[in-house]
């Protein structure tokens, strides 16, 4: 169930989606400053390519994982998780997108604190 899950999230956007986090994270990894950030957003791509399977867990972070997590959530966290919050109501109005607003959700969880998440990919 996971496999087919995967494929209609990536024929209905999950790539794309994929692909603009590793675009994002790639253009932040160019600033020495950016490269925390990037990583993060390579993170989140990682969770979009194979959203049915993964697991997210909390990972012991320390005062630096605080600090960036309110950096990130003040310049644009706050927005992607809007976003992913906004897409998993809209998908949650049919019974059929149900599973998949369900990840939007998760996805609106990361980006809030991606920093001090332990994130399992599995296919």
């Amino acid at each position: 169930m996971k496999i087919i899950g995967n494929i209609i999230w990536w024929i209905f956007g999950g790539l794309e989606t994929a692909i603009g986090y590793m675009t994002a994270g790639l253009v932040l990894c160019l600033t020495i400053v950016g490269i925390p950030f990037g990583f993060q957003l390579f993170k989140i791509a990682a969770v979009m390519v194979f959203p049915f399977g993964s697991k997210v867990s909390e990972s012991q972070g320390g005062l630096g994982s605080t600090i960036l997590n309110i950096l990130w959530f003040i310049l644009g966290g706050i927005w992607i998780a809007l976003t992913h919050f906004i897409f998993g109501i809209l998908l949650c109005i049919t019974i059929i997108g149900i599973p998949f607003g369900k990840q939007h959700f998760k996805f609106a969880g990361i980006a809030l604190h991606p920093f001090g998440r332990d994130i399992e990919v599995g296919i």
